[in-house]
């Protein structure tokens, strides 16, 4: 069983399910997912939910509520070989409880933001799985005193990150002008989002269109999400080809997330930005202590892209960072050199593939 709880970590399931495949093509896989997950042949029983921060979660509280006894009824029906949890954390603990009294064997893959918040957590996680698959190096530091088995296995963004296409070819393939060059603006991946962020990227799509009418200006979405609003006809919106969108632009403007990765990884200049509601950013600065939002610059720990958040997170803010990408050369430049070197601090580790041979292991499938 795999259960996950939002558009990122559907694909990591996804990815992870094929490998699983792979080795043992007769395994039966259902969960709680998205698209991705479906494609790869895995039973859903309930789908991501797609709730981020404190309001939010209020409102869509009986639909999640609901979805974990789906996932508890479903654990004591069929009894999986082994439940694999990605991030999505009150969740997956609460899942996590029920298959740890059932005997259930647990992999934790993808930890919570535990170095960011509520690190006590990592007490409640180490009592209940299993192991953790951990994304990043540092936080194998979360772990090391509380007895748990705890890898550092790379990131599965970087399997996927294979672009050795021009951005005259993707552009092509895009159905944009092959000869005109790029701008993204990536509003998030979850609807509340991208209903959040979309008057700020309307307004940074007039300056760009005013100011520079030469460029293309891409709206990439995720599979499952969409814009209702009514857009201007000089923007284009694309579904489902984040990445190439991404890997075709001279620069994009992302909503932090995990797009900022994927971002890095191609090796896209960026700025960052990010609202929520002023709940949500009030009880956020309490709890989360943290030097920098986005994992660009946390891995590199120091700030490569600009950050823009909540009040900062303007229009007219956004667009002069964007002139300052495309016009300053070594601005620019500098900031492409500590981009790549992100992708050799979490990329080159066959993930998917490591953590398939953990759910073996730890199933006892040999």
């Amino acid at each position: 069983m795999i259960s996950t709880g939002e558009p990122s970590g559907e694909l990591y399931g996804a990815l992870l399910a094929r490998e699983v495949k792979r080795k043992w093509p007769d395994t039966e896989i259902f969960g709680i997912g998205g698209p991705n997950m479906e494609l790869e042949g895995i039973d859903l029983i309930a789908p991501i939910s797609n709730v981020i921060g404190f309001t939010e979660a209020l409102r869509h509280f009986g639909e999640v509520r609901k979805n974990l006894k789906t996932a508890k009824e479903a654990l004591t029906n069929r009894r999986p070989d082994i439940i694999v949890l990605i991030d999505y954390p009150d969740f997956n603990l609460a899942l996590a409880k029920k298959a740890r009294s059932a005997g259930i064997p647990i992999l934790y893959y993808v930890s919570p933001q535990v170095w960011a918040w509520r690190k006590g957590r990592v007490k409640k996680i180490a009592s209940l799985i299993n192991k953790i698959a951990l994304l990043f190096p540092f936080e194998m530091d979360c772990y090391r005193n509380t007895g748990l088995p705890c890898e550092f296995v790379g990131h599965p963004l970087a399997e996927t990150i294979i672009t050795k296409k021009t951005k005259e070819e993707l552009k092509q393939e895009l159905g944009l002008i092959p000869d005109r060059p790029v701008i993204t603006l990536l509003p998030g991946s979850r609807p509340a989002e991208i209903r959040r962020h979309l008057p700020i990227i309307k307004d940074i799509a007039k300056k760009i269109n005013r100011e520079m009418p030469e460029f293309q200006i891409v709206i990439p979405l995720v599979q499952g999400t969409d814009i209702s609003d009514e857009l201007m006809d000089y923007i284009t919106v694309i579904s489902g080809r984040t990445r190439e969108a991404v890997a075709s632009s001279e620069v994009c403007a992302v909503a932090s997330g995990t797009a900022t990765l994927e971002a890095a990884l191609l090796g896209t200049p960026m700025v960052v930005f990010y609202k929520v509601s002023p709940l949500t950013f009030m009880l956020g600065k309490l709890l989360v202590k943290v030097d920098y939002f986005s994992l660009v610059n946390l891995l590199s720990g120091k700030e490569v892209v600009l950050e823009l958040i909540q009040k900062e997170a303007t229009a007219d803010n956004i667009f002069s960072e964007i002139i300052k990408i495309l016009n300053e050369t070594s601005y620019r430049d500098n900031m492409i050199s500590s981009l790549r070197k992100i992708k050799d601090v979490i990329g080159g580790k066959r993930t998917s593939e490591r953590v398939a041979s953990m759910v073996g292991e730890i199933a006892g499938w040999g």
